[in-house]
């Protein structure tokens, strides 16, 4: 097949004395027939040159499925009279979530050899069922009532993460009649149960206003409780640990405010526990009398403070600030505190005794992993429940003695076949920036791969919104991994694996650093014989899909190919547009390209729509998703047809769900195949198809 070719209707932009032709800007328009039929064309145009591949796609969708224990279930969570779980059934896409009544006598969380169901389970929700006759299904809102009686849960079967909310009476199974549409995630119960407060967005995708509603009652009767009007602040709600307090979180990308009711008074008018100020950001854990404050006022890596729950005012110091060491967060239970944090590259986590016992850190003897807190419900314990994982070591649940800081393992994921970690290797690299800054790299491969260039590398980023890419394990990681393939994380700037200092100089108008950063990292590995130039696959998605972008501009013989899934590639265009989904609450990430001049010339300079050469890249393989709300689809279709118009010799491929959103495909057996597909496409480009 010949590649489809776009037309161009020439559309001008002008902004700052410059003045721009964007010959796509048409593609933005979804009801138009044209757009949805050029999407289709590149379908139509990647099923027809990946058919070679078709026969390797169904050998790595098995690999990935005949790893997995398709029948599984996950530890239960005590909460109240009950242990809460999910279970999987082989043969189906979505999870069964289900409860089972505690032995009070018991204390160790309730197993099944084979993953089955547990005896006298009640299931509470079937995803499965949910789904039926739908393409897409994703579930937003998963919250039980404190008595155990009501479930409040709400759905989307588009993918465009606008939520359908139901109530649903546990006691006899019925769903009540109290629909409440265009819901956010997040929501959070009275301690009567009387009544339910959820998030609804505007039109920007914003959730921006929190509402109470009366469970039973017509839901033109809800009230609103807090409407933030400020454009870059998004809101949230949760019900506290403790059962004590309703809060309403309030932020932007600097800046936060809580505001806070009692939970068993949910008719009372919301109080501020810290009004905001430009800059500090906080966030709020109730523990007795106090509201635990962990915040950046004068602590560029936060610090641990607390005020009065009875009239918050001054913060007073419980956690001095100490540079490197990044506070993430606070856990409070009745008799400990359990801190979150980041040092050195690494996560980790403190425990901090009430009783005037010694603080300490639990210890892990990888020297590459990531730890953090799992489910844990109950106020009133001496347990602590953690999620740990690393590159070759798979998702793995631990309940912490806080006491002692013993370690009881609960399930480590399984992985059929024979799996030993021993067969591979994992490895901390630093790369030197080319401002001198050292850039930490996570590699893991087969045991006694070469070191001469020869090998295969697939080099993942992402650097941005503080968010750090942890080592995490993938069962459909192995299949490359076991070809010879090396996988790598750059670890670069705009992330927050180095602390808050990191993140700064990968944002705003120090967003190249998280660029070159990323090629300064290619050039280490193949310099020390990890791999070659052409031998590399840059991969990244969402924001990490710009890395990607970028890069294919700023250094393509760096790569011998790119991966970009539903990528922030047309950024400037999207960030001039404050009437698109989520663009003012982004510039405090970007900047404002309407109001200075220097953040959009800045953006203009590395957005990749902006920068498409005539030269020809290394081939790329572009996804996306038709109903995203994130990246909206048109930023990777222009991208891609602007490179078939200026670069016609690039092997460029672009593959849209077309009843998907940000997050791809939603059922479990999809998103294996859609993996395989691109993991399929890697293996082509490096020779090992």
């Amino acid at each position: 097949m010949t590649a489809p070719i776009a037309k161009r209707l020439p559309t001008e932009r002008a902004f700052h004395g410059d003045t721009v032709i964007d010959e796509y800007a048409w593609l933005a328009n979804k009801d138009d027939p044209d757009t949805i039929a050029y999407l289709k064309a590149e379908n139509a145009f990647t099923e027809a040159a990946t058919a070679p591949l078709a026969g390797l796609r169904e050998t790595l969708f098995n690999e990935i499925k005949n790893r997995t224990q398709e029948t599984d279930l996950s530890v239960p969570v005590r909460k109240g009279g009950y242990w809460y779980y999910n279970r999987m059934v082989e043969g189906q896409q979505y999870a069964i979530h289900c409860r089972v009544a505690a032995d009070p006598a018991v204390t160790d969380p309730p197993s099944t050899v084979d993953g089955a169901a547990l005896p006298g389970e009640e299931i509470l929700l079937d995803g499965n069922a949910l789904a039926e006759g739908h393409e897409f299904f994703a579930l937003g809102t998963f919250d039980v009532s404190p008595d155990g009686r009501w479930l409040a849960y709400s759905t989307d079967f588009v993918g465009e993460e606008r939520f359908t909310l139901r109530v649903k009476d546990l006691s006899t199974g019925t769903v009540l009649p109290d629909t409440l549409p265009n819901t956010h995630y997040g929501s959070a119960w009275s301690l009567d149960a009387s009544t339910l407060f959820y998030i609804t967005v505007d039109d920007a995708w914003r959730p921006y206003r929190v509402w109470r509603h009366v469970v039973g009652t017509a839901p033109d009767t809800d009230a609103i409780v807090h409407q933030e009007d400020d454009e870059r602040f998004w809101v949230g709600v949760e019900l506290t640990r403790s059962e004590r307090f309703i809060f309403v979180e309030i932020g932007s990308k600097l800046t936060s405010e809580v505001r806070y009711l009692p939970a068993d008074a949910p008719l009372d008018p919301l109080r501020v526990i810290a009004p905001r100020r430009q800059g500090v950001e906080y966030a709020v854990e109730h523990h007795g009398h106090r509201f635990l404050i962990l915040h950046n006022d004068g602590a560029e890596d936060f610090a641990l403070s607390y005020t009065s729950v009875d009239d918050p005012g001054g913060w007073t110091p419980l956690i001095e600030h100490c540079p490197g060491t990044r506070l993430l967060a606070v856990e409070a239970f009745s008799r400990y505190l359990v801190v979150s944090l980041r040092r050195e590259g690494l996560t980790g986590l403190r425990v901090v005794p009430l009783d005037g016992g010694g603080e300490y850190d639990i210890e892990f003897p990888e020297p590459i992993y990531a730890v953090g807190p799992d489910a844990n419900p109950e106020y009133q314990t001496d347990s602590f429940r953690l999620h740990y994982v690393s590159l070759v070591t798979p998702d793995s649940v631990y309940d912490c003695d806080l006491a002692s800081g013993a370690l009881v393992l609960r399930k480590q994921r399984p992985v059929l076949g024979g799996y030993d970690p021993e067969r591979y290797e994992q490895h901390r690299e630093w790369a030197l920036a080319d401002d001198g800054t050292r850039v930490p790299v996570s590699l893991v491969c087969r045991r006694g791969t070469p070191r001469d260039g020869t090998a295969p590398l697939v080099l993942y980023g992402y650097g941005s919104y503080e968010i750090s890419a942890d080592p995490w394990f993938s069962i459909a990681r192995l299949s490359l991994v076991d070809r010879g393939v090396v996988f790598a994380v750059a670890h670069v700037r705009g992330g927050g694996e180095l602390g808050r200092a990191w993140y700064d100089h990968g944002k705003l108008l120090a967003k190249k650093n998280t660029f070159t950063d990323f090629v300064a990292c290619a050039a280490h590995l193949a310099k020390t014989g990890w791999s070659a130039p052409e031998r590399m696959i840059a991969r990244g998605g969402s924001a990490g899909g710009l890395l990607v972008g970028a890069v294919a501009n700023l250094a393509p013989q760096a790569f011998g190919g790119f991966v970009a899934e539903v990528p922030f590639v047309d950024a400037l265009d999207t960030i001039l547009d404050p009437s698109l989904p989520l663009t003012v609450t982004e510039w405090e990430e970007w900047g404002n390209p309407l109001e200075d001049p220097q953040v959009y010339e800045y953006m203009k300079s590395y957005s990749p729509y902006e920068n498409v050469s005539s030269e020809p890249y290394p081939p790329i393989l572009v996804m996306s998703s038709l109903n995203d709300t994130r990246v909206l689809y048109h930023e990777p279709t222009k991208w891609v047809a602007r490179l078939r118009h200026l670069s016609p010799d690039t092997n460029v491929l672009l593959k849209t769900e077309m009843g998907a959103g940000h997050s791809g495909p939603s059922g479990r057996y999809d998103v294996w195949r859609e993996e395989a597909f691109v993991l399929a496409w890697i293996l082509d480009r490096v020779g090992l198809s």
